[in-house]
């Protein structure tokens, strides 16, 4: 290892999260989301960690495949469905669990040859306009998957919104309701806000994502802090440079940061080509020797500065969090504007990642 930047994944986090899930939706079966490669984790390092779920969600078909390569025998739901006819084969051979939410899937599930019947979640549009058919048409959805003979069991799905507000689930509800008129099936509808705060969404299968990995669903750490959940991810890294600024003195590019009066700053190795926000402002939380300070100046590709004010005693070689279990993942993207599912997405390849 050359640069000293590198991620670890906190495997034991991950089946402690599982359970703080179960506890939340016990009559629920759980559907451990490891969608995006595992929300940038890596889907291969920490799908073991995972193994006591009922099943796996997901989009890649490589991803499902993988799965099944390293004994997955357990369901996969495919949560976006198969994007061509031509993929149902493999469906079939690795016994995914597809979603339909198009008519043009019905058609393709009519016409397959395979060998066993597929199960499908039919999708349901709760007022989100991504993917899903409107309320009104799902009966008539349902009663055409019945007659396919290669259709096996069909689960009701929906996805909330808003579900990180108090009555953030209320009108998709009704809109959920309206399309299961008369429809005996089970229900997949609760994402990780609504397994954590919305019990009357659990139905049979909930959905976990983000809460997985140790991060809030709202955005918020605060909204966490009491629930249990420890963040999976650490991305550290090193001090190896120091500066001394004189008064008017300005850091990194842009000249953005201006220093008001005598200042130590360190050079972190890590920018944005290891997946550190470019757009992070000054402030922005970090941990430098076990003390919080913050960054000052724009982030660079491979380096950014923090403010060595707090922590006198820093110097090259000291410790650095980014984000890990003292500088939240949440505290990180807020001060960003965005949220820790991106932050987690972006963790760039050339990292190094290790599990422990």
């Amino acid at each position: 290892m050359s640069r000293p930047i590198q991620a670890s994944l906190d495997l034991q986090a991950l089946r402690h999260n599982l359970e703080v899930v179960r506890r939340a939706a016990p009559r629920s079966r759980v559907w451990s989301v490891v969608k995006a490669n595992a929300y940038g984790h890596g889907l291969d390092r920490v799908w073991s960690a995972l193994g006591a779920t009922d099943g796996f969600a997901m989009l890649n078909l490589e991803e499902a495949i993988l799965l099944r390569e390293r004994g997955w025998k357990g369901p996969i739901l495919m949560l976006e469905g198969f994007f061509h006819a031509d993929e149902l084969p493999l469906f079939d051979k690795y016994r995914l669990t597809t979603s339909v939410h198009s008519n043009w899937q019905l058609k393709a599930l009519a016409e397959a040859k395979l060998n066993a019947p597929l199960d499908v979640y039919l999708k349901i549009n709760s007022g989100m306009n991504r993917l899903g058919f409107v309320p009104e048409r799902v009966h008539t959805i349902w009663q055409q998957l019945k007659a396919i003979a290669n259709v096996g069991q069909i689960t009701l799905m929906a996805h909330f919104a808003d579900a990180d507000r108090p009555d953030g689930i209320d009108a998709a509800m009704v809109r959920i309701e309206q399309a299961a008129e008369g429809i005996d099936a089970p229900r997949s509808l609760a994402n990780s806000a609504a397994a954590l705060w919305h019990p009357q969404a659990h139905f049979d299968w909930v959905r976990p994502g983000i809460v997985l990995y140790g991060a809030s669903p709202s955005g918020q750490w605060r909204d966490i802090a009491t629930s249990g959940l420890q963040p999976v991810i650490t991305l550290k890294s090193e001090i190896i440079g120091v500066q001394t600024l004189k008064p008017g003195d300005t850091v990194g590019y842009g000249s953005r940061y201006r220093a008001a009066g005598e200042q130590r700053i360190g050079i972190v190795a890590g920018g944005y080509a290891d997946g550190y926000p470019r757009h992070a402002p000054d402030g922005t939380p970090v941990l430098v020797d076990g003390v919080r300070t913050g960054i000052v100046g724009t982030v660079s590709m491979d380096m950014l500065a923090v403010d060595l004010t707090p922590c006198p005693q820093a110097g090259i070689g000291s410790p650095v969090e980014l984000w890990g279990n003292e500088i939240k993942i949440d505290d990180v993207a807020a001060a960003c504007g965005t949220i820790g599912y991106e932050l987690m997405c972006a963790l760039a390849p050339r990292v190094p990642v290790s599990t422990r």
